[in-house]
């Protein structure tokens, strides 16, 4: 990295720019019909259009999470966070490098609606679901594809209940409202993740792109169950809390910027 770059102002860009999403699909969420919206990534970003200076805080947005983009990649092909070679920290930083992905497409989706007006109304995962069928072994691939999502969903929820988050953070609140908020943020969003997971399988299986389930989805599944409307309204809240856990991360995330070392260093060792 060139001397002086700061890093960190990326990452915790990042975290900001995905915090005021999450804020604004919870909003989406306790208030539906908000701007016509669902409780969706995309959906949210939209929002903000009929905002006052709506197109500069959605520029502003895509960049952010660009910013996001940066990290998830350190994170995932230079090792910044120290996961190792091994198989659980390799299945760690696929994970991250998962999300990079994810939140690329979201970056340009805020980026063009910015600057065009432009973009798909639809959702991200049937988007993805329906690339996906399109592959030979499409529907198996969709399978598994939803199976990660499940598995990823239980690691988030677990990353709130063991507190793992907090070896990343420089705060002494650790027992405090603050703690305790960033670890309901982490479950809800982990079951919104497994749920959505579980949605998207089930569209591999019945091979219809058109099943498989977004983050409104996941919501509107939630709302049908006994007492669906109590857990719907605990887990948009807690998606408000996970956009308030990543303002958190943006306060006081450890971000550790990653060099060509680093990036040889976890070449060698996942090989190895």
């Amino acid at each position: 990295m060139t001397k002086g770059f700061r890093f960190d102002l990326l990452a915790k860009g990042g975290y900001a720019a995905r915090g005021v999403v999450f804020f604004l699909v919870a909003g989406l969420a306790l208030f539906s019909g908000l701007a016509g919206g669902r409780p969706e990534t995309k959906s949210a970003v939209s929002a903000l259009l009929g905002q006052p200076l709506g197109r500069v805080w959605v520029g502003l947005i895509g960049l952010g999470l660009l910013g996001f983009v940066a990290w998830r990649l350190a994170q995932s092909l230079a090792d910044s966070d120290g996961h190792g070679g091994k198989a659980r920290g390799l299945a760690i930083r696929f994970a991250l490098f998962g999300s990079a992905i994810t939140y690329l497409g979201l970056a340009g989706y805020a980026l063009g609606m910015a600057l065009f007006m432009g973009g798909s109304g639809s959702s991200g995962e049937k988007d993805l679901a329906g690339w996906i069928m399109s592959q030979p072994f499409g529907s198996y691939l969709a399978i598994a594809v939803g199976a990660g999502f499940v598995i990823g969903g239980f690691v988030t929820a677990a990353k709130g209940i063991t507190r793992k988050f907090e070896r990343h953070l420089r705060i002494s609140d650790q027992k405090g409202i603050v703690a305790l908020v960033c670890i309901y943020g982490l479950v809800a969003r982990g079951v919104v993740f497994a749920i959505t997971g579980v949605l998207f399988a089930y569209a591999g299986f019945r091979v219809d792109p058109g099943q498989a389930g977004s983050m409104g989805d996941a919501l509107e599944w939630l709302r049908h169950l006994p007492l669906g409307s109590f857990l719907y309204v605990a887990v948009a809240v807690g998606l408000a809390a996970f956009g308030i856990y990543n303002l958190v991360e943006a306060r006081y995330r450890i971000v550790r910027s990653p060099s060509l070392a680093d990036a040889k260093r976890s070449i060698s060792m996942a090989g190895s």
